[in-house]
Protein backbone atom coordinates (compact mmCIF):
# COMPACT_ATOMS: atom_id res chain seq x y z
CA UNK A 1 0.00 0.00 0.00
CA UNK A 2 3.10 2.47 1.04
CA UNK A 3 4.54 1.70 -2.42
CA UNK A 4 1.41 2.13 -4.10
CA UNK A 5 0.21 5.47 -2.69
CA UNK A 6 4.40 6.82 -3.29
CA UNK A 7 3.72 6.05 -6.69
CA UNK A 8 0.72 8.40 -6.85
CA UNK A 9 2.92 11.26 -4.92
CA UNK A 10 5.56 11.00 -7.22
CA UNK A 11 2.74 11.72 -10.42
CA UNK A 12 1.15 14.20 -8.05
CA UNK A 13 4.60 15.91 -7.76
CA UNK A 14 5.36 15.41 -11.47
CA UNK A 15 2.36 17.22 -12.31
CA UNK A 16 2.69 19.73 -10.23
CA UNK A 17 6.29 20.66 -11.44
CA UNK A 18 4.85 20.76 -15.03
CA UNK A 19 2.26 23.22 -13.82
CA UNK A 20 4.88 25.24 -12.29
CA UNK A 21 6.95 25.45 -15.40
CA UNK A 22 3.77 26.34 -17.34
CA UNK A 23 2.42 29.31 -15.48
CA UNK A 24 6.32 30.35 -14.46
CA UNK A 25 6.16 33.32 -17.20
CA UNK A 26 2.75 34.67 -16.70
CA UNK A 27 2.93 36.57 -13.69
CA UNK A 28 5.60 39.28 -15.34
CA UNK A 29 8.02 36.40 -15.93
CA UNK A 30 8.15 35.80 -12.08
CA UNK A 31 10.12 39.31 -11.92
CA UNK A 32 8.00 40.88 -9.19
CA UNK A 33 8.38 39.73 -5.31
CA UNK A 34 5.36 37.87 -5.00
CA UNK A 35 5.50 36.06 -8.18
CA UNK A 36 8.77 34.60 -7.31
CA UNK A 37 7.55 33.52 -4.11
CA UNK A 38 5.26 31.46 -5.10
CA UNK A 39 7.58 30.27 -7.12
CA UNK A 40 9.95 29.64 -4.19
CA UNK A 41 7.02 27.85 -2.41
CA UNK A 42 6.10 25.79 -5.09
CA UNK A 43 9.46 24.84 -5.52
CA UNK A 44 10.06 23.97 -1.63
CA UNK A 45 7.35 22.21 -1.50
CA UNK A 46 7.74 20.14 -4.20
CA UNK A 47 11.88 19.09 -3.03
CA UNK A 48 10.14 18.34 0.43
CA UNK A 49 7.40 16.33 -0.51
CA UNK A 50 10.35 14.26 -2.08
CA UNK A 51 12.53 14.28 0.55
CA UNK A 52 9.85 12.99 2.84
CA UNK A 53 8.22 10.19 0.66
CA UNK A 54 11.40 9.31 -1.86
CA UNK A 55 13.92 9.72 0.17
CA UNK A 56 15.76 6.64 -1.77
CA UNK A 57 15.51 8.14 -4.88
CA UNK A 58 17.09 11.76 -4.07
CA UNK A 59 20.13 9.63 -2.13
CA UNK A 60 20.63 7.98 -6.04
CA UNK A 61 20.38 11.19 -7.79
CA UNK A 62 22.63 12.51 -4.91
CA UNK A 63 25.55 9.49 -5.99
CA UNK A 64 25.07 9.77 -9.80
CA UNK A 65 25.08 13.97 -9.70
CA UNK A 66 27.35 14.03 -7.00
CA UNK A 67 29.63 16.36 -8.99
CA UNK A 68 26.79 19.05 -9.03
CA UNK A 69 25.65 18.15 -5.93
CA UNK A 70 29.19 19.88 -4.89
CA UNK A 71 28.76 22.64 -7.28
CA UNK A 72 25.68 23.89 -6.20
CA UNK A 73 26.61 23.54 -1.99
CA UNK A 74 30.28 25.72 -2.37
CA UNK A 75 28.01 28.09 -4.70
CA UNK A 76 25.41 28.00 -1.94
CA UNK A 77 28.11 28.38 0.57
CA UNK A 78 30.44 30.87 -0.88
CA UNK A 79 27.26 33.55 -1.17
CA UNK A 80 26.46 32.60 2.81
CA UNK A 81 30.15 34.16 3.12
CA UNK A 82 28.51 38.22 2.60
CA UNK A 83 25.80 37.08 4.46
CA UNK A 84 27.19 36.03 7.83
CA UNK A 85 27.71 38.64 10.42
CA UNK A 86 31.29 39.18 11.53
CA UNK A 87 33.07 41.94 13.86
CA UNK A 88 33.29 45.35 13.08
CA UNK A 89 36.98 44.63 13.60
CA UNK A 90 37.54 42.50 10.60
CA UNK A 91 35.14 44.63 7.82
CA UNK A 92 37.19 47.16 8.74
CA UNK A 93 39.85 45.43 7.53
CA UNK A 94 38.64 43.36 4.76
CA UNK A 95 35.75 45.98 3.70
CA UNK A 96 36.14 49.52 5.28
CA UNK A 97 33.23 51.04 2.67
CA UNK A 98 30.67 49.14 4.59
CA UNK A 99 30.88 50.72 7.81
CA UNK A 100 30.46 53.87 6.05
CA UNK A 101 27.19 56.09 7.03
CA UNK A 102 25.38 55.02 3.93
CA UNK A 103 25.84 51.02 4.18
CA UNK A 104 26.07 50.92 8.23
CA UNK A 105 22.25 50.45 9.47
CA UNK A 106 22.41 52.56 12.51
CA UNK A 107 19.65 51.11 13.63
CA UNK A 108 21.64 47.32 14.16
CA UNK A 109 24.25 46.33 16.17
CA UNK A 110 27.35 47.88 14.40
CA UNK A 111 29.99 45.77 16.39
CA UNK A 112 29.30 42.55 13.78
CA UNK A 113 27.90 42.98 10.30
CA UNK A 114 28.00 41.33 7.16
CA UNK A 115 30.12 41.64 4.17
CA UNK A 116 27.01 42.30 1.51
CA UNK A 117 26.78 46.41 0.78
CA UNK A 118 22.72 45.23 1.02
CA UNK A 119 22.35 42.38 3.11
CA UNK A 120 18.40 42.32 2.23
CA UNK A 121 18.86 42.20 -1.64
CA UNK A 122 21.80 39.65 -0.85
CA UNK A 123 19.08 37.29 1.26
CA UNK A 124 16.73 37.55 -1.81
CA UNK A 125 19.39 36.23 -4.14
CA UNK A 126 20.24 33.51 -1.77
CA UNK A 127 16.51 31.96 -1.71
CA UNK A 128 16.74 32.36 -5.29
CA UNK A 129 19.78 30.33 -5.74
CA UNK A 130 18.37 27.86 -3.40
CA UNK A 131 15.23 27.43 -5.00
CA UNK A 132 17.46 26.94 -8.61
CA UNK A 133 19.41 24.11 -7.23
CA UNK A 134 16.51 22.68 -5.45
CA UNK A 135 14.53 23.01 -9.00
CA UNK A 136 17.61 21.36 -10.57
CA UNK A 137 17.51 18.05 -8.80
CA UNK A 138 13.72 17.73 -8.52
CA UNK A 139 13.43 17.75 -12.21
CA UNK A 140 16.36 14.88 -11.86
CA UNK A 141 14.30 12.90 -9.34
CA UNK A 142 11.12 13.41 -11.05
CA UNK A 143 12.04 12.80 -14.68
CA UNK A 144 13.50 9.09 -14.49
CA UNK A 145 11.47 7.97 -17.57
CA UNK A 146 11.40 8.74 -21.27
CA UNK A 147 7.80 9.37 -21.41
CA UNK A 148 7.91 12.43 -18.47
CA UNK A 149 11.31 13.41 -20.64
CA UNK A 150 8.41 14.24 -23.70
CA UNK A 151 6.34 15.59 -20.87
CA UNK A 152 8.85 18.14 -19.81
CA UNK A 153 9.59 19.06 -23.05
CA UNK A 154 6.04 19.45 -24.19
CA UNK A 155 5.14 21.95 -21.05
CA UNK A 156 8.07 23.84 -21.67
CA UNK A 157 7.17 24.38 -25.69
CA UNK A 158 3.50 24.70 -24.92
CA UNK A 159 4.52 27.60 -22.65
CA UNK A 160 6.34 29.02 -25.56
CA UNK A 161 3.56 28.66 -27.57
CA UNK A 162 0.83 30.63 -25.27
CA UNK A 163 3.58 33.20 -24.62
CA UNK A 164 4.04 33.89 -28.46
CA UNK A 165 0.40 33.41 -29.31
CA UNK A 166 0.14 35.97 -26.87
CA UNK A 167 2.70 38.73 -27.42
CA UNK A 168 2.12 37.84 -31.09
CA UNK A 169 -2.22 39.00 -30.62
CA UNK A 170 -1.27 42.02 -28.44
CA UNK A 171 0.40 43.97 -30.82
CA UNK A 172 -1.67 42.76 -33.80
CA UNK A 173 -5.07 44.10 -32.28
CA UNK A 174 -3.49 47.68 -31.68
CA UNK A 175 -5.04 46.95 -27.95
CA UNK A 176 -3.36 50.06 -25.50
CA UNK A 177 -2.77 47.94 -22.52
CA UNK A 178 -2.42 44.12 -22.25
CA UNK A 179 -5.10 41.32 -20.99
CA UNK A 180 -2.53 40.92 -18.18
CA UNK A 181 -1.79 43.57 -15.32
CA UNK A 182 -2.94 46.31 -18.12
CA UNK A 183 0.42 46.69 -18.79
CA UNK A 184 1.15 49.73 -22.06
CA UNK A 185 1.37 47.90 -25.33
CA UNK A 186 3.47 49.12 -27.84
CA UNK A 187 4.30 47.68 -31.85
CA UNK A 188 7.10 45.26 -30.05
CA UNK A 189 5.63 41.83 -28.50
CA UNK A 190 6.50 41.38 -24.88
CA UNK A 191 4.23 38.81 -24.06
CA UNK A 192 3.36 38.56 -19.87
CA UNK A 193 6.54 39.83 -19.39
CA UNK A 194 7.53 44.06 -19.28
CA UNK A 195 11.00 43.90 -21.03
CA UNK A 196 11.11 42.86 -24.46
CA UNK A 197 14.73 41.01 -24.06
CA UNK A 198 13.03 39.02 -21.08
CA UNK A 199 10.53 37.60 -23.65
CA UNK A 200 12.72 36.95 -26.48
CA UNK A 201 15.11 35.07 -24.11
CA UNK A 202 12.12 33.17 -23.02
CA UNK A 203 11.58 32.22 -26.57
CA UNK A 204 14.82 31.08 -27.19
CA UNK A 205 15.05 28.55 -24.16
CA UNK A 206 11.56 27.42 -25.37
CA UNK A 207 12.25 26.82 -29.32
CA UNK A 208 15.59 24.73 -27.41
CA UNK A 209 12.63 22.38 -25.85
CA UNK A 210 10.45 22.36 -28.87
CA UNK A 211 13.63 21.32 -31.66
CA UNK A 212 14.90 18.76 -28.72
CA UNK A 213 11.05 17.62 -28.83
CA UNK A 214 10.95 17.21 -32.83
CA UNK A 215 14.32 15.19 -32.53
CA UNK A 216 12.99 13.13 -29.82
CA UNK A 217 10.25 12.21 -31.93
CA UNK A 218 11.86 11.48 -35.48
CA UNK A 219 12.43 8.31 -35.04
CA UNK A 220 15.32 5.87 -36.95
CA UNK A 221 15.39 5.92 -40.92
CA UNK A 222 18.28 3.11 -40.70
CA UNK A 223 17.27 0.03 -42.40
CA UNK A 224 13.72 1.26 -43.33
CA UNK A 225 12.89 1.25 -47.33
CA UNK A 226 12.39 4.14 -49.36
CA UNK A 227 8.43 3.38 -49.36
CA UNK A 228 8.58 3.15 -45.26
CA UNK A 229 10.50 6.48 -45.30
CA UNK A 230 8.27 8.17 -47.06
CA UNK A 231 5.53 6.55 -45.22
CA UNK A 232 6.91 7.45 -42.23
CA UNK A 233 7.79 11.52 -43.14
CA UNK A 234 4.07 11.50 -44.12
CA UNK A 235 3.04 10.37 -41.15
CA UNK A 236 5.45 13.00 -39.05
CA UNK A 237 3.94 16.27 -40.98
CA UNK A 238 0.28 14.99 -41.67
CA UNK A 239 0.17 13.35 -37.82
CA UNK A 240 -0.14 15.69 -34.42
CA UNK A 241 3.70 16.78 -35.04
CA UNK A 242 2.75 19.23 -37.39
CA UNK A 243 0.59 21.22 -34.87
CA UNK A 244 4.04 21.22 -32.99
CA UNK A 245 5.44 22.53 -36.35
CA UNK A 246 3.06 25.03 -36.89
CA UNK A 247 4.02 26.02 -32.89
CA UNK A 248 7.60 26.90 -33.58
CA UNK A 249 6.54 28.99 -36.58
CA UNK A 250 4.42 30.93 -34.25
CA UNK A 251 7.18 31.18 -31.42
CA UNK A 252 9.61 32.30 -34.71
CA UNK A 253 7.34 34.96 -35.71
CA UNK A 254 6.38 36.16 -31.79
CA UNK A 255 10.93 36.14 -31.22
CA UNK A 256 11.05 38.53 -34.37
CA UNK A 257 7.92 40.72 -33.55
CA UNK A 258 9.91 41.34 -30.07
CA UNK A 259 12.72 42.92 -32.23
CA UNK A 260 15.52 41.92 -29.58
CA UNK A 261 18.30 41.89 -31.41
CA UNK A 262 20.57 39.69 -29.76
CA UNK A 263 17.47 37.35 -29.03
CA UNK A 264 17.49 36.88 -32.63
CA UNK A 265 20.78 36.47 -33.04
CA UNK A 266 21.47 34.44 -30.30
CA UNK A 267 18.56 31.70 -31.63
CA UNK A 268 19.53 31.66 -35.42
CA UNK A 269 23.60 31.19 -34.31
CA UNK A 270 22.66 28.69 -31.24
CA UNK A 271 20.16 26.80 -33.79
CA UNK A 272 22.76 26.39 -36.95
CA UNK A 273 25.63 25.72 -35.06
CA UNK A 274 23.85 22.80 -32.45
CA UNK A 275 22.29 21.57 -36.12
CA UNK A 276 25.25 21.36 -37.56
CA UNK A 277 26.59 19.80 -34.36
CA UNK A 278 24.21 16.70 -35.22
CA UNK A 279 24.48 16.43 -38.59
CA UNK A 280 28.35 15.73 -37.93
CA UNK A 281 27.73 13.57 -34.78
CA UNK A 282 24.51 11.86 -35.18
CA UNK A 283 24.98 8.41 -36.81
CA UNK A 284 23.37 6.97 -38.86
CA UNK A 285 22.45 10.45 -40.15
CA UNK A 286 18.91 10.60 -40.85
CA UNK A 287 17.38 12.63 -43.73
CA UNK A 288 14.21 13.45 -41.73
CA UNK A 289 16.85 15.50 -39.45
CA UNK A 290 18.17 17.24 -42.46
CA UNK A 291 14.88 17.90 -43.61
CA UNK A 292 13.46 19.43 -40.23
CA UNK A 293 16.83 21.94 -40.65
CA UNK A 294 16.21 23.04 -44.02
CA UNK A 295 12.62 23.98 -43.34
CA UNK A 296 13.51 26.30 -40.38
CA UNK A 297 15.94 27.84 -42.63
CA UNK A 298 13.45 28.68 -45.52
CA UNK A 299 10.15 28.30 -44.00
CA UNK A 300 10.84 30.33 -40.68
CA UNK A 301 13.52 32.47 -41.31
CA UNK A 302 13.22 33.11 -45.09
CA UNK A 303 9.79 33.52 -45.53
CA UNK A 304 7.41 33.42 -42.76
CA UNK A 305 10.03 35.94 -40.20
CA UNK A 306 9.97 38.10 -43.54
CA UNK A 307 6.75 38.89 -43.37
CA UNK A 308 6.53 39.44 -39.39
CA UNK A 309 9.42 42.36 -39.03
CA UNK A 310 12.92 40.70 -39.66
CA UNK A 311 14.54 43.46 -42.21
CA UNK A 312 13.53 45.48 -39.07
CA UNK A 313 16.01 43.40 -36.73
CA UNK A 314 18.01 43.33 -39.53
CA UNK A 315 18.01 47.00 -39.93
CA UNK A 316 18.27 47.55 -36.10
CA UNK A 317 21.45 45.59 -36.16
CA UNK A 318 23.18 47.46 -39.14
CA UNK A 319 22.17 50.70 -37.39
CA UNK A 320 23.54 49.60 -33.97
CA UNK A 321 26.46 52.46 -33.25
CA UNK A 322 28.39 51.73 -29.85
CA UNK A 323 28.83 55.49 -29.95
CA UNK A 324 24.77 55.74 -29.18
CA UNK A 325 24.81 52.99 -26.99
CA UNK A 326 25.35 53.58 -23.29
CA UNK A 327 25.61 49.52 -22.32
CA UNK A 328 29.48 49.37 -23.70
CA UNK A 329 29.77 52.86 -21.68
CA UNK A 330 27.97 50.60 -18.13
CA UNK A 331 30.71 47.53 -18.73
CA UNK A 332 33.48 50.11 -18.71
CA UNK A 333 32.87 52.21 -15.60
CA UNK A 334 31.94 48.48 -13.57
CA UNK A 335 35.38 47.10 -14.61
CA UNK A 336 36.70 48.92 -11.23
CA UNK A 337 34.17 47.08 -9.33
CA UNK A 338 35.01 43.72 -10.67
CA UNK A 339 39.29 44.85 -9.86
CA UNK A 340 38.21 46.09 -6.02
CA UNK A 341 35.86 43.18 -5.30
CA UNK A 342 36.59 40.43 -7.31
CA UNK A 343 37.51 37.87 -4.65
CA UNK A 344 34.28 37.85 -2.56
CA UNK A 345 32.33 40.06 -4.44
CA UNK A 346 29.94 42.58 -3.39
CA UNK A 347 26.94 40.17 -2.15
CA UNK A 348 23.95 39.21 -4.25
CA UNK A 349 21.53 41.69 -5.77
CA UNK A 350 23.54 44.91 -4.83
CA UNK A 351 24.70 45.72 -8.26
CA UNK A 352 22.34 48.93 -8.32
CA UNK A 353 23.31 49.89 -4.90
CA UNK A 354 27.01 49.89 -5.57
CA UNK A 355 27.40 51.39 -9.35
CA UNK A 356 25.90 54.71 -8.93
CA UNK A 357 29.01 55.52 -7.32
CA UNK A 358 31.22 54.63 -10.17
CA UNK A 359 28.48 55.67 -12.92
CA UNK A 360 30.26 58.58 -15.08
CA UNK A 361 28.29 61.86 -16.06
CA UNK A 362 27.54 61.10 -19.32
CA UNK A 363 24.92 58.16 -18.58
CA UNK A 364 22.22 60.05 -17.97
CA UNK A 365 19.88 56.58 -17.14
CA UNK A 366 19.82 54.27 -13.93
CA UNK A 367 21.23 50.83 -14.61
CA UNK A 368 20.27 48.72 -11.82
CA UNK A 369 22.26 45.30 -13.83
CA UNK A 370 25.29 45.64 -15.94
CA UNK A 371 23.77 44.40 -19.26
CA UNK A 372 26.41 41.70 -18.97
CA UNK A 373 25.89 38.78 -16.71
CA UNK A 374 29.34 37.58 -16.67
CA UNK A 375 30.37 41.18 -15.28
CA UNK A 376 27.38 41.41 -12.76
CA UNK A 377 27.95 38.01 -11.31
CA UNK A 378 31.44 38.20 -11.24
CA UNK A 379 31.30 41.91 -9.20
CA UNK A 380 28.19 40.64 -6.91
CA UNK A 381 29.23 36.82 -5.96
CA UNK A 382 33.15 37.30 -6.86
CA UNK A 383 35.34 35.46 -9.53
CA UNK A 384 35.11 32.14 -7.78
CA UNK A 385 31.55 32.48 -7.31
CA UNK A 386 31.31 33.04 -10.88
CA UNK A 387 33.43 30.33 -12.03
CA UNK A 388 31.56 27.79 -9.80
CA UNK A 389 28.35 28.61 -11.77
CA UNK A 390 30.31 28.53 -15.20
CA UNK A 391 31.51 24.91 -14.36
CA UNK A 392 27.81 23.89 -13.30
CA UNK A 393 26.93 24.76 -16.62
CA UNK A 394 30.14 22.99 -18.71
CA UNK A 395 29.60 20.28 -16.75
CA UNK A 396 26.12 19.95 -17.87
CA UNK A 397 27.13 20.99 -21.52
CA UNK A 398 29.82 18.30 -21.37
CA UNK A 399 26.84 15.55 -20.46
CA UNK A 400 25.01 17.05 -23.59
CA UNK A 401 27.94 16.98 -26.17
CA UNK A 402 28.50 13.31 -24.74
CA UNK A 403 25.14 12.37 -25.36
CA UNK A 404 25.46 13.61 -28.92
CA UNK A 405 27.98 11.43 -29.91
CA UNK A 406 27.56 8.44 -27.97
CA UNK A 407 23.54 7.61 -27.33
CA UNK A 408 21.71 6.19 -30.85
CA UNK A 409 18.04 6.68 -29.25
CA UNK A 410 16.61 10.22 -30.38
CA UNK A 411 15.22 10.96 -27.27
CA UNK A 412 18.12 11.77 -25.37
CA UNK A 413 19.79 13.48 -28.80
CA UNK A 414 16.88 15.70 -27.74
CA UNK A 415 17.28 16.16 -24.71
CA UNK A 416 21.16 16.82 -25.16
CA UNK A 417 19.87 19.44 -28.13
CA UNK A 418 17.74 21.32 -26.36
CA UNK A 419 20.73 21.51 -23.73
CA UNK A 420 22.57 22.16 -25.91
CA UNK A 421 21.52 25.00 -28.16
CA UNK A 422 19.81 26.56 -24.76
CA UNK A 423 24.20 27.05 -23.33
CA UNK A 424 24.71 28.35 -26.34
CA UNK A 425 22.14 30.89 -26.91
CA UNK A 426 22.30 31.73 -23.28
CA UNK A 427 26.24 32.42 -23.87
CA UNK A 428 25.30 34.82 -26.51
CA UNK A 429 22.69 36.49 -24.96
CA UNK A 430 23.93 37.03 -21.10
CA UNK A 431 26.85 38.75 -22.51
CA UNK A 432 24.99 42.06 -23.41
CA UNK A 433 22.00 41.89 -21.30
CA UNK A 434 20.62 40.18 -18.06
CA UNK A 435 18.36 37.59 -19.23
CA UNK A 436 19.26 35.36 -15.94
CA UNK A 437 17.30 38.18 -13.98
CA UNK A 438 13.44 37.12 -15.24
CA UNK A 439 13.34 33.97 -12.54
CA UNK A 440 10.77 32.05 -15.43
CA UNK A 441 13.61 31.73 -17.53
CA UNK A 442 16.35 31.16 -15.23
CA UNK A 443 14.09 28.85 -13.83
CA UNK A 444 13.44 27.26 -17.20
CA UNK A 445 17.37 27.38 -18.46
CA UNK A 446 18.18 25.17 -14.99
CA UNK A 447 15.54 22.62 -15.91
CA UNK A 448 17.00 21.96 -19.97
CA UNK A 449 20.18 21.86 -18.04
CA UNK A 450 19.20 19.37 -15.72
CA UNK A 451 17.92 17.39 -19.25
CA UNK A 452 21.16 17.69 -20.62
CA UNK A 453 22.83 16.47 -17.44
CA UNK A 454 20.46 13.54 -17.57
CA UNK A 455 20.71 13.14 -21.43
CA UNK A 456 23.89 11.35 -21.15
CA UNK A 457 22.29 8.60 -18.19
CA UNK A 458 19.01 7.97 -19.06
CA UNK A 459 17.95 4.33 -19.59
CA UNK A 460 14.98 3.88 -22.62
CA UNK A 461 13.01 0.72 -23.72
CA UNK A 462 14.77 -0.92 -26.75
CA UNK A 463 11.96 -1.98 -29.68
CA UNK A 464 10.71 -5.42 -29.00
CA UNK A 465 11.51 -6.07 -32.60
CA UNK A 466 14.92 -4.87 -32.93
CA UNK A 467 17.47 -4.14 -30.77
CA UNK A 468 19.77 -1.44 -30.84
CA UNK A 469 22.39 0.16 -28.77
CA UNK A 470 21.04 3.30 -26.21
Amino acid sequence: MLSINNRKTEKLLFGFLLFTLFWLPIPLGANRPWAWALMQISVFCISASLMAFHFRTITVVVRQYRVFVLLWLLFLAWQLLNLVPLPASLIASLRPEKLLPEYANVSADTSWLPLSFDVGQSQIVFLKSLCYCLLFFSVLALVRSTSRLKLVLITISASGIFQAIYGSLEVLSGIEYSLVFKQPVTHIATGSFIYKNHFANYLLLTLCAALGYLIASLGDDDGLSKRERLRKWLKFWLGNKVLFRIGIIIMVIALVMSRSRMGNTAFFVSMTITAAMGLWYFKPRQKSYIALFVSMLFIDIMIVSSVFGLNEVKERLEQTDLTHESRDEVVTDALPLLAKYSLIGTGGGTFYTVYPQYQSESIQHFYDHAHNEYLQFSIEFGVIGALLMGVFVLFCGINAFNAFRQRHHPLPRGSAFACFMAIIGMAMHTSVDFPLQAPANTAIFITLLALGAMSNRIRVRQSTTRSRKS
